[in-house]
């Protein structure tokens, strides 16, 4: 039986056989860290996803779309179908929006810019700025409300000039909202951006509706009726709920993530290897240090906790660098995966850097028993005449 003072001269035993070999241990750590923190980073861009993509049973917001269209670059809608829209039962209220993004494909750094109504908007976004912002914004014609995320990762405040995608705003203020969209864009006003984005064109053409119903229940039923009402239509449309507007935009990146964490569960794989490949050549260069541990009354349960012992340090070790670092640089990243004017954020996870750290340890365990198992019943003189 090993009581507590046993277990801690095997901990501090462990540890000082493994401080011996620091090569070997530090590669093993750093093996570690590096598959845990793959597979966190990719679990956290995987949850970004499933909240972005995933239906509520609440959910009331719709998107109107130019039919067979993609990239903002190729929608466009005429401004007055917000009339008719309104009209359909159910409807509560239509916002008609114009955006404009400096690349259409995916990537991490895009610039959307949001030409809304500029009162409809200050109404629904009073709380996500401070009053004096917001009056700023209201009172120029020419500036925009950046989302946190954005103004961080451009490294802009109040007063400043930004230019990007072809626009030029004023920055009046920064905005603090929950909203994967409202993080990652810059909202300017309607009329201007349809001037800056107009390039010869006719005025008055946006690039899609913001429609929110009264009941969620009748959501494919109003999608339904907005796309009949322009079926034959010069420009028809095609109506989604939010959440599955952005799962389609963002099609390639899911697929690619399911990719991915494919790769992050066989680093983890590795992680069983790494540490049990450690931990059999560690036991076997100190066969003979077995033995003398034996002769001075190490019994089979105190070899095989030394071993376990070892393993878990490497693992609990590896583990939490990983994880830390995953969850460090997701959260000062602040990352956003951008694809088609449609923003998903990639958020930092105290509960994923856990599972990370827990698992780590799991594998590491489960790499140690083997091992553990052969120290234990390794016969003194096998050792003295390895």
């Amino acid at each position: 039986m090993i009581n507590r003072r046993t277990l801690i001269g095997l901990i501090v035993l462990a540890w000082r056989g493994l401080v011996r070999r620091p090569t070997r241990s530090g590669l093993v750590v750093a093996g570690v860290m590096v598959a845990v923190f793959l597979f966190c980073t990719v679990d956290a861009m995987r949850t970004g996803v499933e909240r972005a993509t995933s239906r509520a049973s609440q959910e009331t917001a719709l998107i109107v779309y130019r039919q067979n269209r993609f990239c903002p670059f190729t929608s466009a809608l005429p401004q007055y179908y917000e009339n008719a829209i309104s009209k359909i039962p159910g409807v509560v209220s239509v916002t008609p929006v114009k955006i404009v993004v400096s690349n259409c494909r995916a990537s991490l750094d895009v610039v959307t810019f949001r030409g809304v109504p500029a009162e409809d908007f200050a109404l629904s976004h009073a709380a996500s700025t401070s009053p004096r912002e917001m009056s700023d914004w209201l009172k120029r014609g020419d500036s925009a409300l950046l989302g946190k995320e954005l103004a961080e990762r451009r490294r802009l405040k109040a007063g400043d000039r930004f230019t990007a995608a072809g626009v030029d705003a004023y920055v009046a203020g920064i905005m603090q909202s929950d909203a994967p969209q409202d993080q990652s864009s810059a909202f300017v006003h309607l009329p201007f951006l349809q001037e800056q984005a107009k390039r010869g064109s006719t005025g008055g053409i946006v690039t899609q509706f913001d429609v929110r119903i009264a009941d969620p229940s009748k959501l494919d039923e109003v999608a339904l009726a907005i796309d009949a009402q322009f079926a034959t239509d010069q420009t028809p449309t095609t109506t989604r709920a939010e959440t599955a507007h952005v799962a389609r935009a963002a099609t390639d990146v899911i697929a690619l993530i399911g990719f991915a964490r494919l790769l992050g569960f066989a680093a983890l794989a590795a992680v069983f290897a790494l540490i049990a490949n450690a931990i059999v050549l560690s036991m076997r260069s100190r066969q003979r240090e077995v033995s003398v541990l034996q002769t001075l009354g190490f019994g089979g349960a105190h070899l095989a906790t030394l071993v376990m012992v070892e393993s878990l340090i490497l693992g609990t070790v590896g583990g939490v660098l990983g994880a830390g670092a995953s969850y460090a640089m997701v959260a000062l990243s602040r990352t956003a995966l951008t694809m088609e004017g449609v923003a998903i954020a990639v958020p930092p996870s105290i509960g994923i850097a856990v599972a990370g750290i827990v698992i780590a340890i799991a594998l590491s365990l489960a790499a140690g028993l083997v091992p553990a198992v052969i120290a234990s019943r390794q016969t003194i003189v096998c050792g003295f005449r390895s």
